[in-house]
């Protein structure tokens, strides 16, 4: 049985140094010279604009730079104290089925935030995960945009741990004004990076389950 390859990066990778490593990988995988991977790295600050995102949801255009992403999805923030997983996962050996690898990745969040007694919930018409707060208030705490060519997957997940919340003020995140976003240390848990990531590591495989080189497409 075979499973992805785990890579941690230390310290905040170049967006468009990310963008080129997933092409490369992503063609690699499809042409059979290389194998899956998961991908836990943080970002400098900057915005990433989807391919569904708005000119007018970028309120603060000069306050970081904005990456053109070539996902799904709209406006996001990455940086600092957020965990990016990127998912370059072969569908040709797991499901073509885009709605439910979807599904997958929000199930691999809330099955992750479980662990941190966090429950996150998903909501019909948003992608991505929230939580509940006091006072019928919701935030986002993970967002999700992904891409997928010839059935190989690339960008993913981002799970919010300890992010300067406030560089959300300058955008309108995925295109949603009416609720907030938050962190696990915004909901009181000192929860670090390294905690995070044995958790996406103990829970991937509940999900998303190991592939047998037999089954290739």
């Amino acid at each position: 049985m075979t499973r992805p390859e785990w890579r941690i990066s230390d310290g905040p990778v170049p967006y468009d140094e990310a963008l080129a490593t997933m092409e490369s990988r992503v063609a690699d995988i499809r042409a059979g010279r290389a194998g899956e991977l998961i991908w836990l790295l943080e970002h400098p600050p900057l915005y990433t604009a989807g391919t569904s995102s708005k000119p007018q949801d970028l309120l603060q255009p000069l306050r970081l730079p904005v990456h053109a992403a070539g996902r799904g999805g709209q406006y996001t923030y990455h940086g600092p104290g957020q965990r990016v997983a990127y998912t370059m996962l072969d569908l040709r050996r797991r499901r073509q089925d885009v709605r439910r690898f979807v599904g997958d990745l929000e199930d691999w969040i809330i099955r992750t935030l479980a662990r941190f007694n966090v429950r996150g919930e998903r909501r019909a018409g948003r992608v991505g995960v929230w939580v509940a707060r006091e006072g019928g208030r919701e935030d986002k705490i993970a967002a999700i945009g992904v891409r997928i060519r010839h059935w190989v997957s690339f960008h993913g997940i981002s799970i919010n741990v300890e992010p300067d919340l406030t560089h959300y003020a300058g955008i309108v995140p995925c295109g949603i004004a009416e609720h907030g976003v938050t962190s696990l240390v915004d909901l009181g848990l000192p929860v670090t990076m390294t905690d995070l990531d044995m958790a996406l590591a103990e829970t991937f495989d509940e999900v998303f389950g190991t592939i047998t080189p037999s089954a290739a497409a």
